[in-house]
């Protein structure tokens, strides 16, 4: 029945299209004839079928300009078309869509105010680059005096408001490689070349007549002195290299035993003796060759012997006006020399009387050394020079010159022929005495290098500085051969054993002095015990005592106690 009323309502509303001459007869028959009808719903019924498929076809009909319009944007492409593409199009749509920012008859585009300013920046960009790279490659002087003049000379101002140094260097660079891009930097420099060679024009005519040697014409003392050291400097090399060869050859001689003997001794070192040395803090210490006496000498500016083992005080030696900066007793004799302060160094005998003054030094003096042969003195100033002083006559032999700031530390190789200096320059240099060159740089310190010495052994050199390292140079490599990370804080003193050089002893201003083994670096011994820095210290020629002295005013003697034990063997 629902069937059936569905059925009616849908002819109903299909014969609505139907002319009105047919309607009364279409509500008569009704009941009478049922076949009839379904027969013709069935047309009609067709119709709103198909109808409702195609009633949403209209939606994309509309929909449809629609659709374009994430593909339109070539107006916003001109920028993605700088590579060439755009005028690569196949349809004519494009063409017609691309807007105004192309134009079609020649296939170039219009740029864009963004794209303008990027290319403006882009272009400011590079101008700056190739503007640093020419200032780069100019020379501007690194002194400010000159840095301030040859702007004075290219009408610039000398110094701006808050300008330091670098800044204005800088500056002078930039504006230099201004001028040479725009032509006119050499047509400036000629000029004012030109007005320095005039003003310069009537110096040179009065010093025409003065001529200059490249050397420094040495005396005729230094020129004795040179052929005596190296007489004296043969020998001892022959000698040394004869042992050395007898020791390697001999199957008796066992080097590593000996250095191990050495090294145990080291390890055995304990504080034997402590002394107040003076009311103000000490600065330097040596033994005597005979390992009978000590010297010491402080900021007071006076020395003081005193005897071994016990550290009894035996005589005072005063005259020095300034602190005491360094003392050293003379390998032959009992005679010993002190540095001062005061800008000259004095040589004593051993019952405290002067005997020689060597002055000649613009500043105040630093370490002293003796030559191995005992005749001639080394003295390391902060005038930067080192010199060279006869001690039987007084003379000054030799002022020499290399260092680029104050010379802190001199040592004298074993055969006599070498002298090596440190400094606040960061440098080593080793000097050839017999003829007076410079023939090693030794480059690797970061920070002053204030201890330097030879070892025995003839070929090793140990350099310690403020960057707290102690570094072993071999002069038959001419480069450094280890690097020892030896303290806490700078290194103030270093010396090798004298006798062998089998171990190395460094002092700090960490408040200790290591002993450290010269076959692999390796540390043996700590020496702690002072309370303030450690400043200097000495080994005994058998290894047995060490001495280091210290702000705390003290003096420490360190010996090894091996009871039983047969001592090395001295040649």
């Amino acid at each position: 029945m629902e069937v059936d009323e569905e059925q009616t309502t849908s002819t109903v509303s299909a014969e609505t299209s139907i002319p009105s001459s047919d309607a009364p007869g279409m509500v008569s028959p009704v009941p009478a004839s049922l076949p009839p009808p379904m027969q013709l719903v069935v047309p009609t019924i067709v119709p709103p079928s198909i109808v409702p498929p195609i009633a949403p076809i209209p939606p994309p009909t509309s929909v449809r300009p629609l659709a374009p319009l994430p593909v339109r944007p070539p107006s916003i492409r001109p920028p993605m078309s700088q590579n060439g593409e755009v005028g690569s199009t196949d349809s004519d749509s494009d063409h017609d869509d691309s807007g105004p920012g192309i134009n079609k008859g020649t296939g170039e585009y219009e740029i864009s105010e963004e794209s303008r300013l990027i290319r403006e920046r882009q272009e400011k960009a590079m101008q700056e680059l190739m503007m640093k790279r020419r200032a780069a490659a100019l020379a501007v002087p690194t002194n400010d005096m000159a840095v301030r003049t040859r702007l004075r000379r290219l009408g610039e101002p000398i110094t701006l408001f808050g300008e330091r140094e670098m800044e204005r260097r800088d500056r002078l660079r930039m504006i230099m490689a201004k001028l040479d891009a725009e032509g006119q930097l050499e047509k400036l420099m000629k000029a004012h070349e030109e007005e320095e060679a005039v003003a310069s024009a009537a110096k040179e005519e009065a010093e025409e007549d003065l001529q200059y040697p490249f050397y420094t014409e040495g005396s005729k003392a230094l020129l004795d002195a040179r052929v005596d050291i190296a007489k004296f400097s043969l020998v001892r090399a022959a000698t040394r290299l004869d042992r050395a060869r007898r020791r390697r050859d001999d199957p008796d001689e066992d080097i590593d035993a000996e250095i191990d003997w050495a090294l145990k001794q080291a390890e055995n070192l304990v504080l034997d003796c402590s002394e107040i040395g003076d009311d103000r803090p000490l600065s330097g210490c040596s033994f005597a060759a005979d390992g009978k006496c000590l010297a010491t000498c402080s900021l007071t500016g006076g020395a003081k012997l005193w005897s071994m083992p016990k550290l009894k005080k035996i005589s005072t030696l005063k005259g020095h006006t300034e602190r005491a900066t360094d003392v050293a007793y003379s390998p032959v004799h009992n005679h010993l020399a002190t540095a001062s302060a005061d800008r000259t160094a004095r040589y004593w005998n051993d019952q405290g009387s002067l005997l020689k003054t060597f002055e000649g030094h613009l500043d105040r003096l630093a370490r002293i050394s003796f030559h191995p042969s005992g005749k001639y003195l080394g003295t390391a100033s902060f005038d930067k020079t080192w010199r060279l002083w006869d001690i039987e006559t007084g003379e000054e032999l030799l002022l020499q010159e290399g260092h680029s700031r104050s010379v802190y530390g001199l040592a004298f190789h074993h055969d006599g022929s070498l002298a090596a200096s440190c400094g606040l320059d960061s440098l080593a240099r080793v000097w050839d005495l017999r003829t007076g060159r410079s023939i090693l740089a030794l480059e690797g310190h970061v920070k002053p290098v204030l201890g330097i010495s030879f070892s025995p052994n003839g070929y090793h050199l140990a350099t310690g500085g403020e960057d707290n390292t102690c570094r072993i140079w071999d002069l038959r490599k001419k480069k450094s051969l280890y690097i020892i990370p030896a303290h806490s804080n700078l290194i103030s003193q270093v010396k090798f054993e004298p006798q062998e050089g089998y171990f190395l002893v460094t002092a700090s201003y960490d408040m200790t002095a290591k002993v450290w083994s010269a076959r692999d670096f390796k540390p043996v011994k700590t020496l702690s015990g002072h309370e303030a820095k450690v400043t200097s210290l000495d080994v005994l020629g058998d290894g047995r005592y060490i001495a280091t002295v210290s702000h705390d005013r003290t003096i420490k003697l360190w010996s090894c106690n091996m009871a039983g034990e047969q001592t090395m063997d001295v040649d």
